[in-house]
């Protein structure tokens, strides 16, 4: 026989919520403005709370539009947040912006990820890093941190293969706490357990972690800009991101610009 676990109610997932945060039920009642008696009631079930206070301590949580949604479920409302493809119609205009980015940024590497680091879309500049990588990990959903990080990847042209995977690794473990989701988590782990180090020491001289890549005629440095959509009032929009490489010293900016003019027809 199997059981199921129930998804616990309202009030215990808020508490769950505020304590992953960090917070006193003290804390967040001066936040939000309410009573810590009410709010204690609530988060042990004796009081039932309204749409209007869910939204109100889950703004106050930081609580993603996805948990959100669930939130209300448990508490018996509505999803107030619509979860759209991207290419439905009413995403069109985000959509079109988060394209524009993309290409805008050739004929240096730009990618779109998902919250879990999935490639919803890129440009061209990315199909060359692509083109050693094994077949497996370009199948859908193509990740990127698997993509960067596997030794059947990128992995095996990063010179400073474990600097990038500390700073890659640290990324993945802050969403994940931040969010609270055990797939980020499960990622983390995941590619931590792939060959190779973290001891590669940092260049003094570097103002940003870069990613050096290993090419026939040298080396190719970038470092990456993510760029969100702040005021998304949907799901997927919410957990997009744009990130963009750009060449991280002059070297790297006039080798790729030289490619890609000698590539023109």
């Amino acid at each position: 026989m199997t059981s199921v676990t129930a998804e616990p109610g309202i009030g215990p997932q808020l508490r769950r919520w505020r304590q992953h945060r960090q917070l006193s039920q003290l804390q967040l009642s001066n936040r939000a403005g309410v009573s810590t008696r009410h709010l204690s009631w609530v988060e042990n079930g004796r009081s039932r709370p309204t749409r209007d206070m869910i939204e109100r301590l889950a703004g106050h949580l930081d609580v993603p539009l996805r948990e959100r949604n669930q939130l209300l479920l448990s508490g018996g409302f509505a999803p107030a947040y619509s979860c759209s493809d991207l290419s439905s119609p009413e995403l069109f205009a985000v959509s079109s912006a988060l394209q524009a980015l993309l290409e805008a940024q050739s004929p240096f590497p730009a990618l779109l990820l998902d919250r879990w680091w999935d490639v919803v879309d890129y440009n061209a500049a990315v199909d060359p890093l692509l083109a050693g990588c094994a077949p497996h990990l370009l199948e859908p959903p193509m990740n990127a941190v698997r993509l960067a990080l596997h030794p059947d990847g990128v992995a095996s042209q990063i010179i400073n293969l474990g600097q990038w995977r500390r700073h890659l690794i640290g990324q993945v473990r802050r969403r994940a706490d931040r969010l609270a989701d055990p797939r980020l988590a499960a990622l983390a782990d995941e590619v931590a357990a792939y060959p190779g180090d973290d001891v590669d020491p940092p260049d003094p001289t570097d103002v940003v972690v870069p990613m050096r890549l290993r090419v026939d005629d040298g080396e190719l440095r970038f470092f990456s800009v993510l760029t969100s959509v702040e005021s998304a009032h949907d799901v997927t929009i919410d957990e997009l991101r744009v990130e963009c490489f750009y060449p991280a010293d002059a070297a790297t900016r006039e080798t790729v610009l030289n490619a890609a003019r000698s590539s023109r027809p």
